[in-house]
């Protein structure tokens, strides 16, 4: 089924693009979500200045992504969560939860930039890819530790004093 994009859709096509998808797609997803429509020459005409203001909006964008992937280099962030003795968290840390550690320092990020194939569930230090376009991408450093500790310190100087053995396999990992 061929549509016109009245919005920039990731991994689909930009404003103005006339692309193919499943009958489905489009029924239950495209159309109803104000996000494409029927290809016919009032349509693409009526897209043209909108299709123009998206590219110049997608290239500031770029370059807003640019500047912030440079400073992101070597950024790391420490999720507490409650845990059982073995490691394993009560809960999880999704996307979101990282996304609102990284605006708490002051990085701009939103849940949809985050890369996570799957929820993390033990305590662990993890590399987790942000991916701003398919160009942009930097690597976050997260760790995820017990409530009432900090990676790398505190850890460090639990394990030395024998108490919280689970939390020193996270720091030496």
């Amino acid at each position: 089924m061929r549509l016109l994009l009245l919005k920039d859709v990731r991994k689909l096509g930009y404003v103005g693009d006339v692309v193919d998808v499943k009958p489905g797609y489009a029924r239950n997803y495209l159309v109803p979500e104000g996000l494409a429509t029927e290809p016919n020459e009032t349509n693409i005409r009526a897209i043209a200045v909108e299709k123009e203001r998206a590219a110049m909006e997608r290239a500031r964008r770029f370059k807003e992504y640019e500047s912030l992937v440079a400073k992101m280099v070597d950024v790391s962030i420490t999720i507490e969560r409650a845990a059982n003795p073995e490691g394993t968290l009560y809960g999880s840390v999704s996307r979101a939860d990282i996304a609102k550690a990284l605006q708490a320092q002051g990085y701009p990020i939103d849940a949809e930039h985050v890369v996570l194939a799957a929820p993390i569930r033990q305590l662990d230090n993890v590399k987790v890819k942000v991916e701003f376009t398919d160009e942009l991408t930097t690597d976050v450093k997260v760790w995820v530790v017990r409530e009432g500790e900090t990676a790398g310190a505190d850890a460090q100087s639990k394990s030395e004093s024998g108490a919280e053995p689970a939390a020193a396999a996270v720091a030496e990992s």
